[in-house]
């Protein structure tokens, strides 16, 4: 393999064309050409960023890896075409349309020992990246992920909005929750039979730990907000500012000697963040990584499970 991986893009929409940028502005990997049936829509992106076109994923043995950012229901045959190729390969979230679906493409992924990782991209937030070195041993997380309606969501909230939150909620407790509750709410009359407008979600782990998760596409206003609480502290996030507040309680007590209203004294600290690099280039650094064998591949597979297997429990309905 060279210095700089050869990248192979499926998916020249939106999401595909934010890959095509980070790929080709990198000084880690060199876009090689990317993948869309749409002639037109597949050779213009191609053309702005120095790569060939092609309108099918074929034969692999020129590129060194391959990202999916294709539609969700074409996931698991290419990830399944690229992976039989030995290729590594990162799947835009969701993995698949389907735990079973996304456990098969985990298992060949391993059996092959081909690595691949799934595009949770609010990993590499650089507010998160920050709260995750300050927290000590988080007890309780609650997220709000809300947007205006977006008709485009054709598989709902839950994974569009939900699955980034959930995934750090697992990253924050521990692993797979002992236990999934929630409730699922549609009611737009735009929205497609079974695509849910708003998801609420709330994840007992071990030791007593618990997630309260909400995600909603029918607000005003776009929210991404999380709060991580330890014992003696809260940290604050703004996933969308990208900025951290931390908060250390002191005391409270009456706002006067009669006992009308409450005075609190709380200390506020405002850290600075850890990185300023794009959630995009962080992630295909990460990417690189796998692929050069720097980043462990197993310890990559493992981390993709709990939010997938949180979603499908809550859509079924079911505990985990």
């Amino acid at each position: 393999m060279s210095t700089q991986p050869r990248i192979l893009l499926v998916g020249a929409g939106s999401m595909g064309s934010l890959h095509a940028r980070v790929i080709a502005q990198s000084p880690l990997a060199t876009l090689a050409r990317v993948v869309d049936g749409r002639e037109d829509v597949g050779t213009g992106l191609a053309e702005r960023y120095g790569a060939s076109w092609a309108p099918e994923l074929g034969d692999l043995s020129d590129v060194d890896a391959v990202v999916i950012a294709a539609s969700t229901e074409a996931h698991f045959d290419l990830a399944l075409e690229v992976l039989e190729q030995d290729r590594p390969v990162l799947v835009e979230k969701p993995v698949a349309d389907g735990l079973e679906k996304t456990l098969e493409i985990l298992r060949r992924s391993e059996t092959r020992d081909v690595p691949m990782m799934c595009g949770l991209l609010e990993r590499f937030n650089p507010a998160v990246v920050t709260a995750r070195a300050l927290m000590d041993d988080p007890k309780f997380v609650t997220a709000t992920r809300h947007s205006p309606y977006a008709p485009r969501i054709r598989t709902g909230v839950s994974w569009d909005l939900l699955v980034h939150d959930v995934d750090l909620a697992s990253l924050l407790l521990g692993g797979s929750p002992t236990a999934v509750r929630g409730v699922l709410g549609q009611f737009h009359p735009l929205s497609v039979p079974g695509a849910e407008d708003v998801a609420e979600a709330v994840l007992s782990f071990e030791g007593g730990r618990v997630a309260h998760v909400s995600a909603s596409r029918v607000g005003q206003r776009k929210i991404r907000t999380m709060s991580i609480h330890d014992l003696d502290k809260l940290i604050e996030v703004d996933l969308l500012r990208r900025d951290v507040t931390v908060y250390r309680h002191v005391s409270d007590q009456a706002a006067d000697a009669e006992g009308r209203g409450y005075r609190q004294q709380t200390v506020i600290e405002i850290p600075e963040l850890l990185t300023a690099q794009e959630p995009l280039a962080a992630q295909l650094e990460h990417f690189v990584g796998l692929i050069d064998g720097t980043v462990d591949a197993e310890t990559e597979r493992r981390s993709i499970l709990p939010a997938h297997s949180i979603v499908e429990a809550l859509k079924n309905g079911a505990e985990a």
